[in-house]
């Protein structure tokens, strides 16, 4: 929710010309505080904001099929940015991109909430995939390799699993404050109750672009250390503004070799291949359970503005079971593996957006769709700890971003398909097709399952701890 030790000698070049805050080595619980800290600033203005990103176009005029291209719009553009991001962010830091991201954030989240046409919509969402690409594995990235900076026999999953379950926390929060706000409606009938949530949320993302700029050093990588150009670090953090775009155009440079050894890992590596491909079957049933429950709400009680009060508050509890999920599958791995309950909470959640299509009325729909967010967040950080086992310092934010990039890209040709589909036929056929498609993915984990057997079998050999193993770390 892999550590091959190449290219050391670019891993080295890398740490010692690129600019940093701070070379102080931050203890494990250190990161995994700010980690957790930023995590939910970062997705507690998303949960304010849960449901209304398809209600508020609707209710503005805009068709569900024309949601649906806007939508797909902003996927397209997370699907051409991921990898050159991801390559910048291992090429030139962590930090620059995750500050670039919150201002692009605060940006596009404003010109959304004053959005009154297709076209306007259309650039804010573009907006939101820039930020989304920028945003992308690069805090993961960085939390995983200043971990390791700070304790290299630290578990990975452990701290992956708490930020789940703060993420889920943190959009249960923003969905409940959401949902409250839309129901409040403090300026009448003058302005739309769905207005004050993007308001809200657009002043929390602003915080949490502070918040990255304060809190987000880069760690020291490589076998140079903090000591080992002491010099070049003191001149890169008084560097002037013309030193820091000659870095910022050694890093652009350096994109394309980031972007190629993470293409010949994806090449090279069945394992990694077949966890990005699960993601193409997992996003298809996102879009049902994400996308297409609020609508099919407004669809059963008459208006975008009830279903935006009703859903608030099914959110809330949505991803409170999110985060009960994340909590659970972090106990599961230690006892039947990551790669075995990724599994199982795959086809959980698949199972249970099948139901959402069968049930009748508003609550056997709200009943399943909590289900379905249960599994939903026990699959996410398993996933997540298979594919860091497939990456090292030097291409990890590649390797998300590659992963992201594939479930963008699914979720947004997707979203072309289903939206109109929904739009003739209804949402439930749609919610079991979503579902058998996303239950049939969770075979893709099993190259991920044997390598776990293997290595635990090489561990049981030797008598030794395997560091990747979550049981044998605890």
């Amino acid at each position: 929710m892999r550590r091959p030790d190449t290219d050391m000698a670019r891993l080295r070049s890398h740490t010692t010309r690129r600019p940093s805050r701070s070379r102080a080595v931050l203890s494990a619980r250190s990161v995994e505080r700010r980690f957790l800290l930023l995590t939910t600033t970062r997705w507690l203005p998303v949960g304010l904001v849960f449901g209304l990103t398809v209600l508020l176009p609707l209710e503005r005029g805009l068709s569900l099929a024309e949601v649906g291209v806007l939508l797909s719009v902003q996927g397209f553009v997370v699907l051409a940015l991921e990898l050159p991001t991801g390559g910048l962010a291992d090429a030139l830091g962590r930090r620059p991109l995750l500050v670039a991201s919150g201002a692009v954030a605060v940006l596009s989240s404003a010109l959304f909430l004053v959005a009154d046409s297709f076209w306007m919509f259309a650039v804010a969402l573009a907006g939101q995939g820039v930020f989304r690409a920028l945003d992308s594995g690069p805090l993961e990235a960085w939390y995983v390799d200043s971990l390791h900076a700070a304790d290299p026999s630290a578990p990975v999953e452990r701290g992956l699993s708490r930020a789940a379950t703060v993420l889920g926390v943190a959009i249960a929060g923003g969905a409940l404050a959401g949902g409250g706000l839309v129901a409040w409606a403090p300026w009448g009938a003058s302005v739309s109750a769905l207005v004050l949530p993007y308001l809200v949320a657009t002043t929390l993302t602003a915080a949490h672009a502070v918040l990255i700029a304060l809190l987000v050093s880069e760690p020291t990588r490589g076998g140079d250390g903090a000591g080992g150009n002491a010099d070049a670090i003191t001149g890169a953090r008084r560097a002037t503004a013309r030193s820091a775009l000659r870095s910022l155009g050694r890093g652009v440079r350096e994109v394309p070799r980031s972007v190629a050894a993470g293409g010949r890992l994806l090449a090279t590596s069945p394992v990694l291949r077949a966890l990005v491909l699960v993601e193409v079957f997992w996003s298809i049933a996102m879009i049902a359970f994400e996308t297409l429950t609020p609508v099919s709400l407004a669809g059963m009680l008459g208006s975008e503005a009830s279903a935006g009060a009703v859903f608030g508050p099914a959110a809330a509890a949505a991803w409170a079971l999110f985060a009960a999920g994340s909590a659970l599958a972090g106990l599961a791995a230690r006892r039947v593996g990551v790669a075995w309950t990724a599994i199982a909470a795959r086809i959980l959640n698949g199972a249970f957006v099948v139901v959402m299509g069968l049930v009748a009325g508003p609550l056997g729909l709200v009943a399943a769709f909590w289900l379905a967010y249960l599994t939903h967040g026990a699959a996410g950080p398993m996933h997540a700890t298979l594919l860091h086992r497939e990456a090292g310092p030097q291409n990890r934010a590649v390797v998300l971003s590659i992963n992201s990039m594939v479930a963008g890209g699914a979720y947004s040709l997707g979203l072309l398909a289903l939206a109109p589909l929904a739009d003739a036929v209804g949402t439930g056929p749609v919610f079991v097709a979503a579902g058998l498609v996303s239950m049939v993915g969770a075979a893709l984990y099993l190259p991920a399952l044997g390598r776990e057997r293997r290595m635990r079998g090489q561990s049981d050999a030797h008598s030794s701890p395997v560091v990747q193993m979550a049981d044998d770390r605890e």
